[in-house]
């Protein structure tokens, strides 16, 4: 099928995969993120409800090292800004792949003569429906 089409839609083509594959990737670390950062902001919560006399443990790798309140704060409080950080570059990251696909897509487009191919503008409800 691709065959028959020019060296430059081609190649255009195979650049979409890729923004595709990296969207995906981008995805999977996005959601990875997300629950890291839910798990430690639920964790900061129970922390805030306990005494700080109370006996902890932090892990490191397989071993359970014990941890005082102050520096079990501490490092949630780090973890947490790490992952505010880390999913807002993500999501910044997310944009510009997206913004790269919708331009690629529509330089695919314009070498295919635009238009009348599936899921284009004359489509109800697809991606370019929607109007002036």
């Amino acid at each position: 099928m691709q065959g028959n089409l020019p060296p430059e839609a081609q190649e255009k083509i195979e650049q979409l995969q890729d923004l595709q594959e990296t969207a995906q990737q981008v995805a999977v670390q996005k959601q990875e993120a997300e629950s890291s950062l839910t798990e430690a902001e639920n964790a900061l919560e129970e922390l805030e409800e306990i005494d700080e006399d109370t006996q902890m443990y932090r892990k490191v790798g397989e071993l359970l090292v014990e941890t005082g309140y102050d520096q079990a704060e501490e490092d949630l409080d780090d973890k947490v800004d790490s992952l505010e950080i880390r999913l807002e570059t993500l999501e910044k990251q997310e944009d510009r792949v997206q913004d790269q696909f919708e331009s690629l897509q529509g330089e695919l487009e314009d070498l295919l003569g635009g238009g009348g191919g599936m899921g284009g503008p004359a489509g109800p409800g697809g991606p370019g429906a929607g109007g002036a």
